[in-house]
């Protein structure tokens, strides 16, 4: 489960670039509206409709499906691109409950310079690099779903620290 900070509209194609393993995404179904974007996005990830809990129940299966399929699979757990002065929002419990109810570890990655490159305030940012960080995996094989809110907390501990230091 490969999980990251959510900063900017470069994060989908940094974390191809991070990425040793192939991946699908898991990513919320009003993206599919995006004109051209939404086209790819639709066929190439796991759409779930947070509003609706069967939507979010049938993740599982399709997500399931493509580990069987020897992917793996990536949520930006905050849910969305926080405020740009928001460093790092609240996650989401998604990832971590799928992570243990797959036994699958949890990687987690801080990107750093997306909001300097391409925020989602119109105009701003400029050329530069971008950077990532892969951090300790998190194993997930012996944590029942009730450590879910300890996992989350913990991976979002590591990724906060690292872009504090930054």
């Amino acid at each position: 489960m490969l999980v990251a900070n959510h900063t900017s509209m470069f994060d989908i194609m940094l974390m191809l670039r991070v990425s040793k393993n192939p991946f699908v995404f898991v990513g919320k179904k009003e993206l599919s509206k995006i004109p051209v974007f939404g086209f790819f996005f639709k066929r190439v990830c796991i759409m779930v409709d947070r509003e609706d809990t069967r939507s979010r129940t049938g993740v599982y299966r399709r997500a399931q499906r493509r580990l069987n399929q020897g992917l793996s699979i990536c949520i930006f757990p905050e849910g969305g691109v926080p405020e740009e002065h928001v460093l790092l929002d609240s996650f989401k419990d998604g990832a971590f409950k799928m992570a243990i109810a797959h036994d699958i570890p949890v990687v987690p990655i801080t990107f750093y310079d997306g909001k300097k490159r391409f925020s989602f305030t119109f105009l701003s940012g400029g050329p530069g690099r971008l950077r990532a960080k892969v951090h300790t995996f998190f194993e997930t094989g012996i944590l029942a779903e009730d450590d879910k809110s300890t996992l989350r907390e913990e991976v979002r501990e590591v990724i906060l620290n690292e872009l504090k230091q930054k």
